[in-house]
């Protein structure tokens, strides 16, 4: 059984960050006392930087050449 968590481009650090990232909003956005836009605003930008951080990680992969055994 795997652990990976579906995102195949991201490596063990970058997915540990991704999930504290989670964990964290998750936790702003429904266990908070703030108001719904604020929380909405949180949601929008994790899912930003999540989805940047993937992006950018997908353009280093094919900007380096693969090794050809």
């Amino acid at each position: 059984m795997s652990s990976r968590l579906g995102l195949n481009s991201l490596s063990g650090v970058q997915e540990i960050l991704v999930v504290i990232l989670m964990l964290i909003s998750f936790v702003a956005i429904f266990y908070s006392d703030i108001e719904a836009g604020y929380k909405i605003g949180i949601a929008a930008l994790v899912f930003g930087i999540i989805f940047l951080a993937s992006l950018a990680t997908q353009v280093l992969k094919q900007g380096v050449p693969q090794k050809r055994v």
